[in-house]
């Protein structure tokens, strides 16, 4: 009876647990980031392209990669990357930032969109993998 409890509480447990500890996969994200790389880079060499750098995005605020040219819509835009933003955003910047440089179409499907999110999210501002 007791290995049965202490059973039924680990799958509950596990059941509960986060979900996005389940749903991020940090590889899925940088294969996702393919589809980003031609324009942005992130890294600890990451230098500005077509699309500014995206290491430290977490906590950024829109239009102040140093180095970069963005259009005034960023840079007057008022947002803050964080997790939610970021997933809004991505799905399609020319809503969410309408009058922006960046000519992407957006990721629409939820898990490649959490995926990238984890990917990204691991970058502090000098590229190196968070701890």
């Amino acid at each position: 009876m007791k290995r049965m409890n202490f059973a039924a509480l680990a799958f509950i447990a596990a059941a509960t647990a986060s979900p996005l500890a389940y749903a991020q996969d940090v590889a899925a994200g940088k294969s996702s980031f393919n589809k980003c790389i031609a324009c942005h880079a992130v890294g600890e060499n990451a230098k500005n392209k077509v699309g500014p750098e995206l290491n430290g995005l977490n906590g950024r605020k829109s239009g102040s990669a140093a180095g970069y040219s963005y259009s005034e819509a960023n840079k007057n835009s008022g947002l803050t990357w964080d997790e939610a933003t970021f997933k809004d955003y991505i799905k399609d910047p020319k809503a969410k930032i309408p009058g922006t440089k960046m000519a992407f179409a957006g990721i629409k499907k939820e898990t490649e969109i959490n995926d990238l999110w984890a990917f990204l999210a691991q970058f502090d501002a000098e590229g190196k993998i968070k701890q």
